[in-house]
């Protein structure tokens, strides 16, 4: 029962921020309203391209609680993908030759099936990338999770991971004490068996989050800075880092309602809205799984409990890939964030 109260509260958690979108946007902004933003470039109504991306949530939990998750995960969360869903997504998998599969969480390593899983996407086809957005510290939470980096490498994993800053201070500040020693600590161990090592093909990419109410830098100068200063003060070396805009959701909403820069950030949004950007937005190829099957246009809508709008296939189990082709993609206040200047995605920047 307290984990059904639980769910409930979070319902009504989704739709007080929606509300609270809808009636705190600032309104002295030209074309406030982002679907009104979407029409004036012709993009209204926002319509998928192709569906190339699966991304699966596995569950809530995780073993960090940071204060910018906009999936509100932690260690208390007790909502975990079951092995009947998963089985479901490898239907869809394989039927449909999905050719992307993106494992998120909380932390998605958690679930006790999730080696199970992994496993079996690769048995589907070799050539399928299977990326999974590991928070680094999880690799060493537990001595079960230390073979990790050598499970990755195996099943030809492509790992994305969480480091918003290569000092200590600020990392810490934002994901909690001791995260960033941690996190160095897991990095070497991925470039212990060859990920972001050149030459290996083991692709290891970070994610910068704004550890504030504003925009990410550019993700060039940033991606520079950041192979510049590790590899000089710890000897790490990594593919890529993707810049991600902080979408006004969850905890990071929280903050900007309690620190007083809500209306501000969404100024700054709205007025570095970017077409192009928009036309690139990440939900016009990827569907998004919830731990319990339910689908969505994006991990953001699906946070702010926002399904597909296509009656009577919502759920994994119903999957209809002409329906969901062409479906209407569900916008609201919050996709302001994937569209400020250069764009945001799970894969970085979407524009020049």
């Amino acid at each position: 029962m307290k984990s059904l109260k639980a769910q409930k509260s979070r319902l009504a958690d989704s739709q007080y921020e929606l509300e609270v979108l809808e009636a705190r946007t600032p309104t002295g902004t030209e074309g406030i309203a982002f679907a009104k933003k979407l029409d004036t470039c012709g993009l209204f109504p926002l319509k998928p391209i192709r569906i190339e991306i699966l991304q699966i949530n596995l569950g809530k939990m995780c073993n960090q609680v940071c204060k910018h998750c906009h999936v509100d995960a932690g260690p208390d969360r007790q909502e975990i993908m079951s092995r009947e869903t998963m089985t479901q997504c490898l239907h869809v998998i394989q039927k449909y030759r999905i050719n992307c599969v993106d494992l998120t969480g909380g932390a998605p390593e958690m679930n006790p099936d999730f080696r199970w899983f992994v496993a079996a996407i690769r048995k589907i086809d070799r050539r399928i990338k299977i990326i999974v957005r590991c928070n680094l510290t999880i690799i060493l939470a537990n001595p079960k999770y230390k073979d990790l980096p050598r499970f990755y490498k195996e099943h030809d994993v492509e790992v994305v991971s969480s480091l918003p800053y290569y000092t200590a201070m600020k990392t810490d500040s934002q994901r909690g004490e001791g995260v960033f020693s941690k996190s160095i600590e897991a990095l070497k161990m991925l470039n212990e068996v060859g990920y972001g090592v050149e030459g290996s093909g083991l692709v290891l990419n970070l994610v910068y989050n704004a550890s504030g109410a504003f925009l990410p830098p550019s993700q060039a100068a940033l991606e520079a800075e950041f192979k510049k200063k590790l590899a000089k003060l710890y000897g790490i070396t990594f593919n890529s880092l993707f810049a991600i805009t902080n979408l006004p959701i969850s905890r990071f909403l929280d903050y900007l309602l309690r620190s007083g820069n809500f209306d501000e950030y969404m100024e700054k949004l709205i007025g570095a809205f970017n077409p192009t950007a928009a036309e690139n937005v990440m939900c016009r190829n990827t569907v998004s799984v919830g731990w319990d099957g339910y689908l969505y246009d994006c991990d953001f809508n699906q946070m702010l409990e926002m399904k597909v709008d296509v009656p009577g296939n919502r759920h994994i189990s119903e999957w209809n890939q002409e329906t969901l082709s062409n479906r209407n993609i569900m916008v609201k206040q919050h996709c302001f964030g994937c569209t400020a200047g250069g764009g945001s995605s799970c894969g970085g920047a979407t524009a020049p």
